[in-house]
């Protein structure tokens, strides 16, 4: 059996990253390793499934991609069981909503900013 483990992604900073997925999202630190030179082993996790690793971004062209993962798309997919708390929740610590929660045929969903702009939804399925 398969299964997706990690996603990669660029960060501008390590603890900038880790404070709005830890601090705002509240997901859980899984590692945060030392690999030297200034580079670290950091992942993140919302619970079951892919966990995000969180890499610094060395060089001009992954620079340029901080914030724009995804081609300005909304590339990530955060599934919740109650809706209404994490948005609540979410919003009392700063987290920036594009729009209004909606409720369309596969469940309640409303589109977030990440640290960087990139775009999130967050979504209670039907």
């Amino acid at each position: 059996m398969n299964r997706l483990g990690l996603v990669t992604y660029v960060a501008r900073e390590y603890d900038e990253a880790i404070g709005f997925f830890v601090g705002k999202l509240g997901f859980t630190l899984v590692e945060d390793t030392d690999m030297g030179d200034g580079k670290r082993w950091v992942v993140v996790s919302a619970g079951d499934g892919a966990s995000l690793l969180i890499a610094r971004a060395d060089g001009e062209k992954q620079e340029a991609s901080i914030g724009n993962q995804t081609g300005g798309r909304v590339g990530f997919f955060l599934q919740t069981d109650n809706f209404e708390r994490d948005f609540a929740a979410w919003t009392s610590r700063g987290v920036v909503f594009r729009e209004q929660p909606r409720h369309e045929v596969y469940g309640t969903v409303a589109v977030f900013e990440d640290v960087y702009g990139n775009t999130w939804d967050l979504i209670q399925p039907a």
